[in-house]
């Protein structure tokens, strides 16, 4: 009788286990099953819509296409590339992905208020929330946080280093672009140190480089060879390319038309219709854009229009300014892009100009052209390349950039179910492009990215 209880409970029990088994399977399973249904409906060809027609919102509108979406760009202005992505330094700098949040910076910044010449420019403009992103961006100047920025930051960019060498060889494409490398260049023998700290990050990653003397600066800028005295050392990172990104931008546009994309120019977003989990459709001052997903791509503008879901977007516009002169001594004139540290100037080589583009000025929205910035780049241009081109020819411009305090751009979701971000990346927005652009027509699409996303979006903040 014993024996035959105990048969009995072990078989009660082995019942429950089994049910309790089942019932975990088929929980598993209908997890599984949604999660499936959830990837095929977002597999699915969808209407989307692009805000934003600079290089970043033109590169995700390609990538969305290529995936099969349906795709409509909008922007406020007359056609593409027209604000931060018209007149940039011209660098594809891979290899030099740095934050400007970096250990130093506060001290350095404090110094800077005293140069004639200075990189870094801070001006109030009135407002609660530029303090407030200053002090998170302080936040991220320890080396800790400056570690995992960089490695954020070396990620996307090197990624995007791939997808370039994709895109050229699959259209051919011509930007007047040149794969020659970036010659950073220090004047200050603390410089030289400092670099040792991003050199780690670059054998970590395997960005190959090379360190250089003053004298050895001239084997890849021959026109150096004249200021060798006025350089400490140097940095060579021949992976890096260069090029013009309004012209590559209009070129691409126009591929997107060959593919289908539709663009609408002199659209100002009035208003976002939503029910509190989804978009339902984008309002301009002439139209209403209806769409299954919604890309945010607009740059410094991009905090603004979204301020009204709610949505805190942790980017500030940081002034940058660039002149582009006519070369005439091309034995004068750089070969690639020399970038100043001393200044965070660049000097870049297109066929027939010289770009010379940089400084980071904290003033709000309103765009100016300084005399002041003007004479700083011109000092640098003709400090290392007196001979290189024509400065009384040269055509002044400045644009907004969008830095988050951590210098990282923010790619991916939102908590609205079909709004998704591409945009936030500072001095770096045409180095990022395509591999952002990628990322986000894999993510809206929902397809595992091919390089590790997770902690790009938004999220991270709101955490």
């Amino acid at each position: 009788m014993k024996r035959a209880t105990s048969n009995k409970k072990s078989k009660t029990a082995n019942c429950r286990i089994n049910i309790q088994g089942r019932l975990n399977l088929n929980i598993q399973t209908a997890r599984w099953i949604s999660v499936c249904f959830e990837k095929s409906q977002r597999r699915r060809k969808m209407k989307v819509l692009v805000l934003g027609a600079g290089v970043a919102g033109v590169s995700s509108a390609w990538y969305l296409a290529e995936a099969g979406h349906e795709v409509t760009v909008i922007d406020r202005a007359e056609g593409v590339a027209m604000e931060t992505s018209f007149a940039n330094a011209g660098q594809l700098s891979y290899g030099y992905t740095t934050p400007w949040a970096a250990p130093g910076i506060p001290t350095k910044a404090l110094k800077w208020l005293f140069k004639s010449h200075p990189p870094l420019l801070f001006r109030p403009d009135g407002s609660l929330y530029q303090i407030e992103w200053l002090w998170q961006m302080l936040q991220n100047c320890t080396a800790a946080r400056y570690q995992i920025n960089k490695e954020r930051m070396v990620r996307i960019s090197e990624y995007s280093r791939e997808m370039f060498c994709r895109f050229e060889a699959q259209t051919g494409m011509n930007f007047e672009g040149r794969k020659k490398g970036t010659l950073q260049i220090f004047r200050q023998a603390k410089e030289v140190e400092a670099a040792e700290q991003d050199i780690a990050v670059l054998e970590r990653y395997g960005v190959p480089y090379r360190r250089l003397k003053p004298e050895e600066c001239a084997e890849f800028e021959p026109a150096l060879a004249r200021v060798t005295t006025k350089i400490a050392g140097g940095l060579h990172l021949p992976a890096d390319a260069t090029g013009d990104c309004h012209l590559f931008t209009e070129n691409l546009y126009k591929l997107c038309q060959e593919k289908g994309i539709q663009f609408h120019f002199n659209q100002t977003i009035s208003r976002i219709d939503h029910n509190g989990l989804r978009i339902k459709a984008i309002e301009t001052e002439t139209g209403r854009f209806e769409a299954d997903a919604v890309v945010c791509a607009l740059g410094c503008f991009s905090r603004t229009v979204l301020a009204q879901l709610d949505l805190n977007l942790p980017i500030y516009p940081v002034k940058g300014y660039s002149l582009t002169l006519p070369v005439t001594n091309s034995d004068g004139a750089p070969v690639s892009t020399v970038l100043d540290e001393s200044y965070k100037v660049a000097i870049t080589r297109f066929d027939n100009r010289i770009r010379v583009g940089g400084m980071a000025e904290l003033s709000g929205y309103e765009i100016k052209l300084p005399e002041k910035r003007r004479e700083t780049l011109a000092l640098v241009v003709n400090d290392l390349f007196p001979e290189g081109g024509d400065l009384s020819q040269a055509l002044f411009w400045s644009g907004l950039r969008p830095i988050t305090p951590d210098s990282t751009p923010l790619i991916g979701r939102t908590r609205f179910e079909n709004l998704f971000l591409n945009t936030g990346h500072g001095t770096l927005g045409w180095t990022m492009s395509l591999g952002s652009a990628k990322l986000t027509a894999d993510i809206v699409s929902g397809k595992d990215t091919e390089i590790r996303s997770d902690d790009l979006s938004l999220s991270r903040y709101q955490a």
